[in-house]
C-alpha cells in the first residue's frame, strides 16, 4: 500500500527571510516551468508555486515536505542549509490555514493588501495549465477566492494604502518636495509598475511622467489609459539623468539598474519595487541618489491602519467558516477511495448469492454505502478508525480509486 499524501506548504516570506535570502530563493517564469515538468515526473498531482516580492511557496499533496524543499532548492538559487534557517514547512490544518491567510490578505506585507489574490488566481491558472491541478487544489483555490471575496466586502481590513504600489506614491508624496514640478521615470509596466503609474497620475497631479519598458508595447498600452510618456529603452540612461525619481519595477533576476547607468548630480531618489533587487545596494553610496525598497515602504502606515487592524477578528470569523467548510469536504474526500472499494467488494459474486439481480446488488450496495458515509460525517474522531477496519476485514485496494 502506498504512503498516504498529505498537503504540505513550504516556502519562505517577508516575516521570516530578508530582501536578499528572499531573492536567492525567487523564481523565474523558465524556472517555474522547469519545477513543474520535474514535479510532474514526481507524481504529484496538485502542485501551486506562489512566487511574489514578498514569498515563494509551493503547496501541494506530497508524502514529504522533503520533496517539495528539494524542488524549491534545486531551481532556485537558495540552498538547503538557507532554507532550513529560514524557512517553513505546514502541514494539513496548518497548510489550508496559511493559505487561506495569505490568500484573505492577513499575512501580507501591508495588512490587507488584496493583490495577492490575483497572484495567486494567476499561480492556479498555471498550474493547471501544467496539468497540476485537480479536484483538491481546485476546491481549495475557490474557498480562499471565496473568503477573500467577503472579508473585502464586508469589512474595513482593505480600507487606506493596501499595497506596495501605494506605498511607494505615498512615500514620494511624503519625501519630496513640489512632486508635480519633478521629473518621474517608471521603470517596468508589470502588474505592480501599472498599478503604480495608475496612483502616480491620481495623486502626484504630475504631468510629465516617463514610462520605459524593454517591451515597448507594453509601456505604450498603458500610455493609452493615463496622460504619460513613452521612451524607448535605448534611452534608458538618458531618461535616468534627467530625472529627480526613478521607480523600478522590472522583473528581472539581476539588477537592472547599475552604477554605470546613474550619472546624477542632482539628487535621485530611486524605489526598488522588485525581488530580487533590481537596483544596485552599491548606488545607495553615491552622493545625492537615495536608494529605497520595497521592505522599507512596507513599514509605512497610514491614518486608517488601526481601523484595519480592528476588523481582523471579523476577518479571521469568515475566514475559518469557509475554511471549516473546504476541510469537511476534502476529510470526505479522504475516505471515498475506500469507500468505492468497498462497493465494488460487497457487489462482487464472493458476497453477493448468484440469485440477487444485479440492480438489486446496487440498490443494496448503495444502501450500505450511505449508512457508511453518514456514519463517517456524524463521528469524525472514529472515521480513520472505521476505515482502516473496511480496508482491513474486507482485503480492500483503495489505492486503486485514487
Amino acid at each position: 500500500m502506498t504512503r498516504i499524501k498529505k498537503l504540505f506548504a513550504v516556502g519562505l516570506s517577508h516575516k521570516t527571510a530578508s530582501i536578499d535570502i528572499r531573492g536567492k530563493f525567487s523564481l523565474s517564469n523558465s524556472q517555474i516551468h522547469a519545477l513543474f515538468l520535474d514535479a510532474k515526473e514526481r507524481e504529484i498531482d496538485d502542485l501551486l508555486i506562489l512566487n511574489t516580492c514578498n514569498r515563494i511557496e509551493i503547496y501541494a499533496w506530497v508524502t514529504s515536505n522533503s520533496i517539495l524543499i528539494d524542488l524549491l532548492c534545486k531551481y532556485s538559487a537558495g540552498t538547503h542549509h538557507e532554507f532550513k534557517q529560514f524557512g517553513y514547512s505546514f502541514e494539513n490544518e496548518k497548510g489550508i490555514d496559511h493559505i487561506f491567510r495569505v490568500g484573505t490578505g492577513l499575512e501580507s506585507q501591508i495588512l490587507g493588501d488584496f493583490e495577492i489574490i490575483s497572484q495567486i488566481k494567476k499561480s492556479f491558472y498555471w498550474s493547471k495549465k501544467m496539468g497540476l491541478a485537480h479536484g483538491k487544489l481546485e476546491r481549495l483555490i475557490n474557498s480562499v477566492i471565496q473568503a477573500s471575496k467577503r472579508i473585502k466586502t464586508e469589512t474595513q481590513i482593505s480600507s487606506g494604502a493596501t499595497s506596495v504600489a501605494f506605498a511607494s506614491v505615498q512615500y514620494i508624496l511624503k519625501n519630496v518636495s513640489e512632486i508635480a514640478k519633478k521629473n518621474i521615470l517608471l521603470f517596468g509596466t508589470g502588474k505592480i509598475g501599472a498599478n503604480t503609474c495608475e496612483n502616480l497620475v491620481k495623486h502626484s497631479q504630475n504631468d510629465h511622467i516617463v514610462l520605459i519598458n524593454r517591451t515597448q508595447e507594453k509601456a505604450e498600452k498603458i500610455a493609452r489609459k493615463f496622460p504619460v510618456q513613452v521612451k524607448p529603452y535605448g534611452e534608458l540612461t538618458a531618461s535616468i539623468r534627467e530625472s529627480d525619481v526613478v521607480i523600478v519595477a522590472t522583473s528581472s533576476q539581476k539588477p537592472t539598474i547599475t552604477s554605470d547607468l546613474i550619472h546624477n548630480k542632482k539628487p535621485l531618489l530611486i524605489l526598488d519595487l522588485s525581488i530580487p533587487r533590481n537596483v544596485e545596494p552599491e548606488l545607495n553610496n553615491r552622493p545625492n541618489t537615495n536608494v529605497i525598497h520595497l521592505d522599507e515602504l512596507s513599514q509605512i502606515t497610514d491614518s486608517t491602519f488601526k481601523k484595519r487592524k480592528k476588523s481582523i477578528p471579523q476577518a479571521e470569523e469568515i475566514l475559518n467558516f469557509i475554511k471549516v467548510e473546504f476541510t469537511e469536504w476534502l476529510t470526505h474526500r479522504k475516505y471515498l477511495p475506500t469507500l468505492k472499494a468497498f462497493r465494488e467488494k460487497i457487489k462482487s459474486p464472493q458476497l453477493i448469492s448468484e440469485f440477487i439481480s444485479d440492480d438489486d446488488a446496487e440498490h443494496m450496495a448503495q444502501k450500505i454505502m450511505g449508512q457508511i458515509a453518514s456514519y463517517l460525517r456524524t463521528n469524525p474522531d472514529k472515521a480513520d478508525e472505521t476505515v482502516h477496519l473496511l480496508q482491513d476485514v474486507f482485503e480492500l485496494n483503495p489505492d486503486r480509486f485514487n
